[in-house]
């Protein structure tokens, strides 16, 4: 689950930053929501797969 979560807002933050430009604050807001997504993904590294995969 959180695995699609960072790939479906990658792609939302590549659209943005297309559409928007780098430092548009839509853009930058979306890189930030990605970045907290890695974080998590980061501290749950060395916990069973199913909590990440869900």
């Amino acid at each position: 689950m959180l695995l699609q979560m960072i790939e479906k807002k990658r792609e939302v933050l590549l659209c943005l930053g297309k559409t928007y430009g780098l430092t548009a604050e839509v853009t930058v807001k979306c890189s930030q929501e990605l970045d907290h997504l890695l974080n998590l993904l980061s501290r749950m590294k060395g916990r069973p797969k199913q909590y990440i995969e869900q």
